[in-house]
């Protein structure tokens, strides 16, 4: 029987190229770009916590900072808390979170307190209802500020080049000097993220004030210049045409009235003065 010479396949061999060879050309162009096609228009992302030299451990390594204390996860912990997250997120869904907050104060605690809180004919429904509103305003207004404060403490951190810290308790702070690295991505992280939110609570804390004076001048005009008293209406008791008499406190007039006698006589001068 005669020999049968079998052939295994095997790997291809890759393809070369000899400058010798007369009719020789490359066989892979060289304008060929290798990466994917749904990768060739993507953005290279460089994360900031990778050193430049090629060490991908954290810069926080070796940080004596608990990792709660650290102001990048200080930021991280404020951002998702309520209501500090509201400043962070769409400006139309922060506008309307802070009106039903206002809204919803006024609704039920500042005018059942306006409402039943004032006797008399004098409290018309008109001023008890600006009352409420003003009662809504103003703690929106507060909460704004509390709002400002907790984000102003988190960029000064951000920004700061030192991190003080606690060990174990109030009475052992300490104080870190952050790294190159720590540093420019932490102050990267306040200029671009905390400082528009700082920004737009401001505005917010400027048109709340504006608001709440406006209310509080429209109140006193409702009641006639008499709601705050003659501090700001410039007038005193004597300007009313007459003495003022206060139940339980003494009066010349409303002893006259009743005990004309006891005026009579050479001491009532005396009396007067």
């Amino acid at each position: 029987m005669a020999g049968v010479m079998y052939i295994l396949p095997g790997k291809p061999q890759p393809p070369t190229f000899h400058p010798s060879a007369p009719n020789s050309r490359l066989l892979i162009s060289p304008f060929k770009n290798p990466r994917p096609l749904h990768l060739r228009n993507s953005v290279p992302r460089i994360s900031l916590s990778a050193s430049r030299k090629g060490n991908n451990t954290p810069p926080e390594t070796d940080c004596p900072v608990p990792p709660e204390q650290l102001p990048i996860n200080e930021y991280q912990s404020l951002s998702t808390s309520f209501p500090f997250s509201w400043a962070a997120g769409d400006i139309v869904e922060y506008c309307s979170r802070l009106v039903a907050t206002g809204a919803s104060f006024a609704l039920f605690i500042g005018l059942p307190v306006a409402w039943f809180g004032t006797v008399g004919i004098e409290s018309d429904p008109l001023k008890r209802s600006l009352c409420a509103v003003s009662s809504g305003i103003l703690f929106v207004t507060i909460a704004v500020v509390r709002m400002y404060l907790g984000w102003a403490y988190i960029g000064n951190r951000l920004l700061s080049a030192t991190v003080e810290y606690e060990e174990t308790g109030w009475y052992d702070g300490q104080i870190w000097v952050k790294t190159a690295q720590v540093l420019a991505r932490d102050r990267l992280l306040g200029s671009y993220t905390v400082k528009p939110v700082l920004s737009r609570l401001k505005y917010t804390l400027v048109s709340l004030a504006a608001s709440l004076f406006v209310s509080i001048v429209v109140l006193i005009n409702i009641d006639g210049g008499q709601f705050l008293g003659p501090f700001f209406t410039g007038k005193s008791a004597k300007d009313d045409g007459g003495s003022r008499v206060i139940p339980g406190v003494y009066s010349d007039e409303s002893a006259r009235s009743f005990e004309p006698d006891a005026f009579c006589g050479p001491g009532e001068s005396d009396l007067r003065h």
